[in-house]
């Protein structure tokens, strides 16, 4: 038996979600019918207002409402300091923290030939431009994940901007706090020896 047109459709619309299979996607279509009207209406204004209403920074890269963002437009966070991540949710995590007051660079991605992604897929040649325009910046910290799509990346962007003469930093790697060394991989010990520092 086949589910009527619109609850397949609507199964399907939550399938195009990432991580969604077959049964929670029915779950959510059962569930969305259930709602209440104004419920759904909202939801649905929800998700056109998230695709209207929001748009990548034109220095940052960073979503938002605002160009440029709340961020790149506060001129009380450190001006000398760029960390670079792949994505916007890395942004958000590292504002949570509420330690780091610098600005951000976000690529959209990291460099993966084999899925055919080069320096040109993502926004390498932004961040480019924009150190080449503001002289004010002395630190970029590359915050891409320890996976070897992102330290190609890093490699590749400190390549780029080292002959600029511009410091030009790694996060550091290595063990979780809490984990035990016997349950780590080799890159994960191997990072940790690498990023020792002196107590």
């Amino acid at each position: 038996m086949q589910y009527p047109e619109p609850i397949a459709k609507l199964i399907d619309s939550y399938l195009r979600l990432p991580g969604i299979g077959e049964k929670t996607a029915t779950r959510l279509a059962f569930f969305t019918i259930d709602m209440p009207k104004e419920d759904v209406e909202a939801f649905a204004k929800a998700l056109i207002s998230a695709q209207k209403d929001l748009h990548y920074c034109s220095i940052c890269g960073n979503i938002t409402q605002e160009d440029p963002c709340p961020i790149c437009a506060d001129k009380s966070r450190d001006q000398s300091q760029v960390i670079v991540v792949e994505q916007v949710k890395d942004v958000m995590a590292f504002e949570k923290l509420r330690e780091y007051h610098g600005l951000y660079h976000v690529l959209h991605g990291v460099l993966s030939p084999t899925e055919g992604i080069g320096p040109n897929e993502i926004n390498v040649q932004g961040l480019i431009k924009r150190l080449q325009q503001n002289p004010e910046i002395k630190e970029v910290i590359l915050a891409t994940n320890a996976t070897p799509e992102g330290e190609a990346t890093a490699m590749y962007i400190s390549r780029l901007i080292k002959p600029a003469g511009l410091k030009t930093t790694r996060l550091a790697h290595g063990l979780a706090v809490g984990s035990d060394i016997e349950y780590a991989d080799e890159m994960t010990l191997f990072k940790a020896v690498e990023g020792r520092q002196e107590i």
